[in-house]
């Protein structure tokens, strides 16, 4: 019988996950889907219940519902539940609803596949305090690298991530902005320069180090504005095309025991969206 997975989201027109799992699907020859669904946030418990019961077999769980859907499900990993946030939905065999987070691991994997280390890095800036921030925050954590500090809009927001961290400290954006030239890698996780979001930066990362390393976990556009200043700059930048196939092929494996081609699925998607 034909599998069938999805993701959820709100808004969800401008996921590239559909294509990118059901090309491994098909590159793997397993006989599955994967479609998107748009979520409202007040209907997402409905949801959950409707996609149990028409027999998904998984799915993902983009913004803004990574947090929200945590009661919706019977059983989440430890590592989902210090981040609170889950982005992949796994069925179990007996119908138990299992929730995990990929995200952190898929970024920390990109990082190192551009040869990034803890030692190498030093001082790090985690801008935003969303569910991704957490999972990235803490995946770092788990990886060695740090100290970390924080810094959002809402500076109390920062303090609570902050406060679960070891080590790591809440910064307003302004100390962040003035200080930015300490950290050897910045990671920008709000969803400020995505094409469907309102244009601008988060902060002015001009006055980043030389050689630093700047990330923006935003896609689509593969440059987004905080980039292109980051850049500018002198530092160096990772757009969010490896976070997001690497988180993608975790969920992946969770679902079929199998780790798809990342390295061919990140150079089919930087092309599609404009890249070299």
């Amino acid at each position: 019988m034909k599998k069938w997975y999805a993701v959820i989201g709100d808004p969800i027109a401008q996921s590239m996950s559909p294509r990118m799992h059901d090309t491994w699907f098909r590159e793997n020859g397993i006989d599955a889907s994967y479609v998107p669904i748009h979520v409202k946030g007040e209907h997402l418990e409905e949801a959950v219940a409707s996609l149990k019961r028409l027999g998904c077999s998984g799915w993902n769980v983009t913004v803004p519902h990574k947090s929200a859907i945590i009661p919706y499900l019977d059983r989440v990993d430890e590592e989902a539940r210090r981040m609170n946030a889950v982005n992949t939905v796994k069925v179990l065999e007996d119908g138990t609803l299992f929730g995990t987070n990929t995200d952190g691991r898929g970024f920390v994997h990109s990082l190192q596949e551009n040869g990034a280390t803890p030692q190498e890095v030093g001082n790090l800036l985690i801008i935003g305090a969303g569910g991704a921030a957490a999972g990235i925050s803490f995946a770092l954590a788990s990886a060695g690298f740090g100290p970390i500090a924080i810094t959002n809009r809402t500076i109390e927001k920062a303090k609570q991530m902050s406060d679960s961290l070891v080590g790591s400290a809440a910064l307003s954006l302004q100390d962040a902005e003035q200080d930015i030239s300490k950290f050897g890698l910045v990671v920008q996780t709000t969803s400020v320069g995505m094409n469907f979001a309102k244009s601008g930066i988060p902060l002015d990362p001009t006055g980043i180090s030389e050689g630093a390393i700047v990330a923006d976990i935003i896609y689509n556009p593969l440059q987004t504005e905080f980039l292109r200043h980051a850049r500018e700059a002198g530092g160096m930048t990772m757009n969010g095309v490896g976070m997001f196939v690497h988180q993608g092929a975790l969920a992946f494996e969770l679902w079929t025991g199998i780790y798809p081609d990342t390295k061919k699925m990140i150079q089919t998607i930087s092309t599609e969206l404009g890249g070299k």
